[in-house]
């Protein structure tokens, strides 16, 4: 008989009663309501925040230009991407491998990885996290933009200092390491 422990939830008791209080998300990453951030050169929309979900996750929509990506960082979640269009240089733990759409790529908790956009083209791709956090960690480091689609703001070298050196200062609150590059 196999073991199903690590993904069962059977003996977590019933199911609790349904949540009148919580209602039903509905998001389209091209609403000009949505919140849309600039994160080191990428467009980062909120999807689906933690505060939508409890906490359980957060759904982002990202568009990453052709030589944008984060720095190396860990965090201490489960960081998903699906590819919807193009190619990703993903690193991890130190290895790299050219990722396309339609894949998806589930980074474990606590693995240091990185990605970079080298294809020549925009990426488009959604990022899930669990749990939620790292949303409001883009929100706080992030530069809101009108859209999805509106230009990155042109960060003077030292507004991009200030950005990275906040970005570091909250990382712990967020469960994130900044790495340093190899």
């Amino acid at each position: 008989m196999e073991d199903h422990s690590i993904t069962a939830r059977g003996d977590q008791g019933p199911i609790p009663a349904d949540d009148p209080a919580r209602s039903l998300t509905v998001t389209n990453p091209d609403d000009r309501q949505a919140r849309h951030l600039s994160v080191v050169g990428d467009t980062y929309t909120i999807l689906v925040s933690g505060k939508d979900t409890q906490g359980r996750y957060c759904l982002i929509d990202m568009l990453v230009p052709d030589g944008s990506g984060p720095p190396p960082h860990r965090h201490d979640f489960e960081e998903m991407f699906s590819l919807l269009e193009g190619e990703l240089e993903f690193t991890f733990r130190g290895e790299t491998q050219t990722v396309k759409a339609p894949a998806t790529v589930n980074i474990p908790a606590n693995a240091p990885h990185q990605f970079k956009n080298a294809s020549g083209a925009t990426v488009h791709m959604l990022c899930m996290c669990t749990p939620a956090g790292q949303d409001e960690f883009f929100m706080a480091v992030g530069v809101p933009v009108e859209s999805r689609d509106a230009p990155p703001p042109k960060l003077s070298k030292d507004e991009q200092a200030a950005k990275g050196k906040l970005a570091e200062e909250l990382a712990p609150k967020y469960r994130t390491e900044m790495l340093d590059r190899a």
